[in-house]
């Protein structure tokens, strides 16, 4: 089992960046970490996913350029560093943590244990 604990979220510009940290009480390395988003009255979408080794990543569309998932397995902690933030990217983000044999998912039901989210706000 593990624990996803979220920091880092805040208000920022439109444009400006942000970055996320999601800390684990186990260890990262044996799951595929994802980020998770959800605005209010919207499903919870997928993000970026990375691999165990950190070898492979997976971005949806609307984000790629922009964020970047990263993962430091020595100290059980994931990253998303978010630039050129835009209004639409408002919500709450959530890390995750999967068991899937996968390399990657985008697929939130392949993952087992989820953070409690942290607000991000974009202002225009």
């Amino acid at each position: 089992q593990v624990q996803l604990v979220e920091s880092g979220g805040g208000l920022v510009q439109a444009g400006g960046s942000l970055r996320l940290s999601c800390a684990a009480s186990g260890r990262t390395s044996n799951y595929i970490m994802g980020w998770f988003r959800q605005a209010p009255g919207k499903e919870r979408e997928f993000v970026a996913t990375i691999s165990r080794s950190g070898g492979s990543t997976d971005y949806v569309d609307a984000v790629k350029g922009r964020f970047a998932i990263s993962r430091d397995n020595a100290k059980n902690t994931v990253y998303l560093q978010m630039n050129s933030l835009k209004p639409e990217d408002t919500a709450v983000y959530y890390c995750a943590a999967s068991l899937s044999v996968l390399p990657v998912s985008r697929n939130r039901a392949r993952y087992d244990y989820w953070g409690q989210g942290t607000q991000v706000t974009v202002s225009s």
